[in-house]
């Protein structure tokens, strides 16, 4: 079968409401493209760099309420990157993912403690890998830093997923967006499955001035096949990418490339 997807690269603000809008826009741009499934960027709610503490909000707040309403009037399903409490003052980096008849969250596993920026310092870490089930697919979900774990991946392959969606806020530095294109396409090989991966825009692609480590998005927003070929890609800038998944593909690979069937460790 086939199941069309939408990316929504975007560059969050500090404002949730202004985000709001921007959710709602890229929604009803996906559904018009035919899409069953929309993936927005990991902190899509709010860009970090500001008080995540402040602005987290339980998964029946208003803000989730407001992105569920979106899906239901667009009757698609959408994963948004959002932030909910947890204790300590810290808060957890959670995606939510509703509509279609789905309604559940993903905390993101593996904190980005890595050039210069300690994720773990505010956030508290999900323990749990999550597979959905939209029209008939299994779908994995994961956040940026999560891609860099193969386990993961294969773990969520297991489980079901023929498709593993990540959201982010990929951080910016030499080499960076080379890492990122390259580790969609690493994950795709090691799961044997579609991966989708969806960025926040660069902000520096609109004129904005960026300074420090904070990681704010890098773009290049990409869809790999299972063979790990690029169906898809954005640049740095903004914008929207469609994409049709011939789930039947997965199983095709896996019977002459039977990586999870021939693994040992």
């Amino acid at each position: 079968m086939t199941l069309r997807i939408s990316l929504a690269q975007i560059s969050s603000s500090s404002d949730p409401a202004a985000n709001l809008a921007t959710v709602e826009k890229q929604v009803n741009a996906a559904a018009d493209a035919g899409s069953r499934l929309v993936v927005f960027p990991e902190a899509t709610m709010q860009r970090f760099g500001g008080s995540l503490a402040h602005v987290a909000q339980p998964l029946d707040g208003p803000w989730a309420d407001a992105v569920r309403e979106c899906a239901a009037r667009a009757g698609i399903t959408v994963v948004a990157g959002m932030f909910t409490p947890a204790d300590n003052g810290r808060v957890r980096n959670t995606l939510l993912v509703t509509g279609g008849g789905v309604d559940t969250h993903y905390d993101k596993i593996h904190l980005f403690d890595a050039f210069g920026f300690a994720e773990s310092d505010t956030v508290a870490p999900g323990t749990e890998p999550l597979v959905v089930t939209v029209e008939g697919v299994g779908i994995g979900l994961a956040t940026c830093y999560d891609i860099r774990f193969p386990g993961l991946f294969q773990t969520l392959a297991d489980r079901g997923a023929t498709l593993t969606v990540v959201a982010a806020s990929w951080g910016a530095g030499p080499g960076k967006v080379d890492q990122w294109t390259l580790l969609a396409r690493a994950r795709a090989l090691d799961s044997t499955t579609f991966v989708a991966a969806c960025d926040q825009a660069d902000p520096a692609a609109t004129g904005e001035k960026v300074h420090g480590a904070t990681p704010l998005g890098v773009g290049h927003s990409i869809v790999a096949s299972p063979t790990g070929a690029v169906l898809g890609q954005l640049d740095s800038s903004p914008g929207i990418l469609t994409v049709d998944i011939d789930t039947d593909l997965v199983a095709q690979v896996r019977a002459t490339l039977p990586v999870l069937a021939n693994r040992r460790y």
